[in-house]
């Protein structure tokens, strides 16, 4: 199979520039480059899944180029239905260096940084060496820019895609960069630099985009969003990582594993066919996991996760730290330690209605503490642990701390 071919089998080509890129890319040889504003000072699941990309071209004897917007990141893409919330100069420089050092470390390629050569550029050299390769009606058709203009955009968002294009230029010049990567909501914006390469170079370059990668209720990855998975594992750990791909949707998994891992494809088949004859035992779901997780953080980082998750599955907390309680309960209902009887606190923490319901749940052994069923509604809580782990029924749990 082909660099192409394999790609188009991914479902990771959405839109190309040229039909020659075909061979290009399976000759192999081109540099090229994808990137990403600092919005924030670590990348999310939606980033790596656009990233790997980086990963499997170069597998294929092309050079990648990551790179960090810091002069774009101070304008900001124009989002579909309204204005980017502008950064400080500070947090932009910060959020820089933070995607740097984790494109270097996940990713392993040459970074670069659009401030480099965008901010010695003044305004009246913008214009007349870029702005007048560009026609206004070209602008306009653009789709990110097309759906806008109801709502209204401004000229700092309108010019973001002259900027893009600048980068293309700059790269193609100085680094030989004839390809650029991007998801399909950049299309507009490759394009762009296309065009731009092409007036001022009399050259060719190229571009294709891949789709967006979708969650569950159609949303793509993001911060934007409210659904961005961190790549820093201090933002998002393993285990809630473990957890998200461990429950996603059959109906999206295989898909997730062609993008999002470099399993062959018949190694995939054979995770789809084992899959589909046991769904309950969710194959696919585990392999995901087990794929991305010991990409970003290493395989003991997922043996742990998926070890912590199965001590939760079966009711065994007592073995869990304080940190690992503090990772896999966050969120969970938290009341502070007392020195009461159990069936008080329940009660009183209206964990249950009433004690006579109390007294249900404790004769149905439906009550446990640390991992151990309870059927003493005077049990006190264990005074020597930070946190005393209750649950209720099979999967609704309480955190008691001790201050």
């Amino acid at each position: 199979m082909t660099l192409f071919e394999d790609l188009k089998w991914r479902g990771l080509i959405k839109d190309i520039t040229s039909p020659e890129l075909e061979k290009k890319l399976n000759a192999g040889g081109m540099t090229f480059y994808i990137g990403t504003d600092p919005t924030a000072d670590s990348m999310h699941i939606g980033h790596y899944s656009s990233f790997l990309i980086s990963k499997r071209l170069a597998k294929y004897g092309h050079h990648p180029l990551l790179l960090i917007g810091g002069a774009t990141g101070r304008i900001g893409d124009p989002k579909p239905t309204t204005e980017r919330e502008m950064k400080t100069i500070e947090e932009i420089e910060e959020n820089a260096k933070g995607l740097t050092k984790q494109a270097e470390s996940i990713f392993g390629f040459e970074v670069v940084n659009n401030w480099d050569w965008s901010k010695d550029i003044n305004f009246i050299d913008f214009l007349r060496d870029y702005g007048k390769f560009f026609n206004i009606n070209y602008m306009l058709d653009k789709d990110i820019i097309r759906r806008r203009l109801d709502t209204g955009i401004t000229y700092t968002e309108f010019s973001y895609m002259i900027m893009q294009a600048m980068d293309f230029l700059h790269l193609f010049e100085a680094k030989n960069c004839t390809l650029q990567v991007a998801g399909s909501d950049q299309w507009g914006n490759i394009t762009a630099g296309v065009d731009l390469i092409r007036k001022k170079t009399g050259k060719e370059a190229y571009g294709f985009t891949m789709p967006l990668i979708l969650d569950k209720d159609g949303k793509k990855f993001g911060k934007s969003e409210g659904n961005a998975l961190w790549l820093d594992k201090n933002k998002t750990s393993s285990y809630e990582l473990y957890q998200y791909l461990i429950n996603t949707d059959d109906e999206l998994v295989i898909d997730y594993l062609k993008k999002l891992t470099f399993l062959t494809k018949e190694e995939i088949e054979k995770i789809e066919k084992e899959h589909k004859e046991n769904l309950e035992k969710r194959i696919a779901q585990q392999e995901l996991a087990k794929q991305i997780i010991t990409d970003l953080h290493g395989k003991e980082e997922y043996l742990h996760a998926k070890e912590v998750s199965e001590c939760l599955f079966t009711g065994k907390v007592s073995s869990l730290t304080d940190k690992e309680i503090e990772t896999v309960f966050k969120g969970v209902p938290t009341f502070p330690y007392e020195e009461k009887k159990l069936i008080d606190l329940l009660v009183d923490n209206k964990i249950v209605s009433s004690k006579r319901e109390a007294r249900e749940f404790f004769q149905n052994n439906a009550i446990s503490v640390n991992g151990e069923f309870v059927t003493d509604e005077n049990f006190l809580l264990d005074h020597s642990r930070t946190y005393n782990i209750l649950r209720r029924g099979k999967k609704k749990y309480f955190v008691f701390k001790k201050n």
